[in-house]
């Protein structure tokens, strides 16, 4: 080896010492700064996305504190209402102190969906030849937050025969503690 670098030009020796530099130095590029780039560039990515996913679980933790106490107060306003509560004896007595009981067509249970220890329970009411005034007293009678009881859907229409009265469907609902063995 000694021989063969003794016998090359000084041009040729430069244009030797250049090329083995520029092959050490892509070569160096290569299993060096390439990879470090690269690995630099995955980390920042992944704290970029990990920043992003601690921002998401912070709304959803937000979220979810309040959907928790919401749940909570929901759980203390049914434990209150009275042992025996019933949607449809609830609303018979509220069409009795709002005077549209007689004007009770029909009232239907509608499927009740559960949701862990509770289910949520609705009726559905229809009403024939009420009053505006009728009606209003027994919505507002109807819907109580105290007692977890909601209007859900409302439809009201004119009465062909009788313009001056209603025909009215209601969906009311509310939630109620499944018994022990039903969970």
């Amino acid at each position: 080896m000694r021989h063969f670098w003794d016998q090359l030009t000084k041009s040729q020796k430069y244009t030797m010492i250049a090329g083995i530099v520029l092959i050490g130095a892509a070569l160096f590029n290569q299993f060096a700064l390439a990879p470090y780039f690269e690995a630099r560039q995955k980390v920042r990515s992944a704290i970029v996305a990990g920043e992003k996913a601690i921002r998401e679980l912070s709304v959803l933790g937000a979220e979810y504190g309040v959907l928790r106490a919401r749940s909570e107060k929901i759980k203390r306003l049914i434990e209150r209402r009275p042992p025996g509560f019933s949607l449809y004896s609830y609303l018979e007595k509220q069409a009795d102190q709002s005077a549209v009981k007689a004007n009770i067509r029909s009232i239907n249970p509608l499927k009740p969906s559960s949701a862990g220890t509770h289910e949520e329970s609705a009726v559905e009411i229809k009403l024939d030849k009420v009053t505006m005034r009728q009606l209003v007293d027994f919505l507002y009678l109807v819907e109580s937050p105290e007692e977890m009881v909601r209007i859900r859907k409302a439809s009201i229409n004119k009465m062909k025969e009788s313009p001056e009265y209603l025909s009215v469907l209601i969906q009311v609902f509310t939630y109620q503690t499944l018994p022990a063995g039903n969970r």
